[in-house]
């Protein structure tokens, strides 16, 4: 059976982007995968941050990922913190990567812009996520078109270490999902949906209240054509195509053929609405069912983090060895 490996940020709240382009997929996957699935809480502390705001918002992530659909029964779910393999096979990566491949990363420069002050821990962290992947000698990954960087490093590094020590490591693969991959934003189409934009307007929260995302979807913004059409490769019909895409990736048909129902963009907001809301109605319910049980929350991280250690240490103990550490006396 095929491995795969994800991890997501708990940076805020679950919204539509994070849902049609990652987790739903992860929700199908699970059935014919054997699939592992970590909160990166590690990466969370790169930057400045709130002690409390994190504790809350992976909390709230690994809750709505379990009300989203990933049963620990199918795959594994886990908090990258409480499996210390983590730790220990990154410092390993971080011998194995160069100073020149971790100073291209983009994300580095996006963020670091040049200040003395900014942690180190934010250069060296893409040897952690290689680490993440590596563990779990997944054969694909999921990733978006900003991670494939991060997913290249790892197989370099991959590659890079059975070549000088023999194989240990699988070299991954990548999978981009191809509909609901990039869910753009509501009031700025040409963006990305992510929590880091400057109002939450153009976002939808998948467990946010029916009357918010019908009034968000109402003032999405289209343009002045008027013509319900998919044309995906004519920037300035970006709004209308996202609200296709977002249509198709939860209904499943085609967006030319959706759009083929539709005269107006009225009506076809109209439906959209209904379709999203009555989607993820269930998965409200769920969210609001764990909060009345935070017990069940810590009991379901355990069978994650339990199953997760079992093969993490397996290929930490080949990487060390490989390398020409001891084993230590058991």
């Amino acid at each position: 059976m095929t491995r795969i490996l994800s991890g997501i940020q708990p940076s805020g709240q679950i919204h539509l982007g994070n849902y049609l382009g990652a987790i739903k997929n992860w929700v199908e996957e699970q059935e014919t995968a054997e699939s592992f699935y970590t909160v990166v809480d590690l990466h969370a502390i790169t930057v400045e941050h709130n002690p409390e705001a994190l504790r809350r918002s992976t909390q709230e992530l690994v809750m709505g990922l379990f009300a989203l659909g990933l049963d620990q029964s199918k795959s594994k779910t886990f908090l990258q913190s409480h499996v210390a393999q983590h730790c220990q096979l990154s410092w390993l990566m971080e011998c194995t990567v160069t100073f020149g491949e971790l100073n291209r990363m983009t994300q580095f420069k996006d963020k670091g812009k040049g200040d003395e002050k900014v942690r180190a821990g934010l250069f060296t962290y893409p040897a952690l996520m290689v680490a993440d992947i590596l563990l779990y000698q997944a054969d694909k990954v999921p990733v978006g078109d900003d991670q494939k960087q991060h997913l290249e490093l790892a197989r370099t590094a991959a590659q890079r270490f059975n070549n000088a020590y023999g194989d240990v490591f699988v070299v991954p693969s990548p999978m981009i999902p191809s509909i609901g991959a990039r869910v753009m934003d509501l009031q700025d189409p040409t963006r990305k949906m992510s929590k880091s934009s400057a109002s939450d307007a153009g976002l939808i929260y998948v467990f946010e209240e029916p009357e918010s995302i019908q009034k968000k979807l109402r003032k999405a913004v289209t343009d002045a054509e008027g013509r319900v059409e998919y044309e995906p490769n004519i920037p300035e019909r970006a709004g209308v195509n996202n609200l296709l895409e977002i249509y198709s990736a939860i209904d499943g048909r085609s967006p030319t053929e959706i759009a083929s129902e539709y005269t107006s963009y009225g009506s076809l907001k109209s439906d959209l609405s209904e379709v999203v809301i009555s989607h993820l109605a269930p998965f409200r319910k769920r969210y609001h069912e764990y909060l009345t049980d935070p017990s069940e929350l810590g009991r379901q991280l355990k069978i994650g983090s339990d199953a997760a250690q079992e093969v993490a240490q397996k290929t930490l103990e080949s990487a060390m060895s490989a390398i020409g550490f001891l084993k230590p006396i058991p």
